[in-house]
């Protein structure tokens, strides 16, 4: 289970298209890049989610815009250490920031969308 998390166009719900391909992985990805403004992340981050952002978890953004979630994603992101591990999956801190790194990335590529997901 995962939650997929894109970027779309206020008026037409579309996913927003960025300029070049991005190289964001989460729990899947496209081999070769995609221009989509998505990002996948795994459900096994729910709880540090929580933590950092409310009873809400990530779905605190959904209906925000991109501009308006870079400073509680950053903010949530300097809350945590860089302990990565080789397993995408396990729910350590680094993991977790890298995903929302991957958000902010989205975000100021195209501050003008909204966030939609699940």
């Amino acid at each position: 289970m995962s939650y997929d998390i894109s970027l779309v166009d206020p008026v037409t719900r579309e996913t927003l298209e960025l300029d070049a391909p991005h190289q964001m992985r989460g729990g899947t990805y496209a081999v070769g890049g995609t221009c989509d403004a998505h990002l996948n992340i795994t459900y096994n981050y729910v709880g540090t989610f929580q933590e950092l952002f409310g009873p809400k978890g990530i779905r605190f953004l959904y209906g925000k815009t991109g501009a308006w979630s870079l400073p509680h994603l950053k903010e949530g992101a300097s809350l945590l250490g860089d302990d990565t591990s080789e397993n995408y999956w396990d729910d350590t801190e680094g993991n977790v920031k890298q995903s929302i790194l991957g958000l902010i990335a989205l975000a100021e590529l195209r501050p003008d969308g909204v966030w939609e997901g699940d």
